[in-house]
């Protein structure tokens, strides 16, 4: 699985808008300067999530975007979906078109899993426990595997090791 920048601009965007809680839009601008987002870039990420019906938008001086439900009530898989796709794509097909054969067999499952896995974790976090900080437990006992193992597995791969 590949994050873009566009998945990352929206995310991060959704996420500036949660934050603002129901006080009002937010001008483009000022999510794009507050998250480094380029303005064009953002614009585009924005209309997708208008048609959506993740923000809305409204017009005139004191206009802007805004959440178009509570923040609690929208998952980062939801965002993602919107302007990628597919959480987890293997080239273009349904897992169970696949039809691997032989000894690469037990591959289906293994992409069967890590569809699940990604799943799991983005379709169980919202925009609200991101702004709040308060991700669900599983998701931050996996950080925190991964923060444990990772600088062993870069260690590993400097020293020419093959990866875990």
């Amino acid at each position: 699985m590949r994050v873009s920048a566009k998945v990352d601009y929206a995310l991060r965007a959704m996420a500036q808008l949660a934050a603002q809680g129901g006080g009002g839009p937010i001008k483009a601008d000022h999510i794009a300067r507050s998250q480094d987002i380029p303005h064009r870039f953002l614009l585009a990420i924005l209309y997708e999530l208008k048609h959506a019906h993740l923000v809305q938008s409204h017009r005139g001086a004191e206009g802007g975007y805004e959440l178009s439900r509570p923040a609690s009530e929208i998952t980062l898989a939801q965002i993602m979906r919107v302007v990628s796709g597919p959480l987890v794509d293997l080239r273009d097909l349904p897992l169970s078109d696949l039809g691997y054969e032989g000894a690469a067999t037990a591959l289906e499952d293994v992409w069967m899993a890590v569809r699940a896995s990604v799943r799991s974790v983005l379709e169980s976090v919202t925009l609200a426990d991101v702004v709040a900080g308060q991700l669900p437990r599983a998701v931050r006992t996996l950080a925190a595997t991964y923060r444990r193992e990772s600088p062993a597995r870069h260690a590993a791969v400097d020293a020419g090791a093959p990866r875990g």
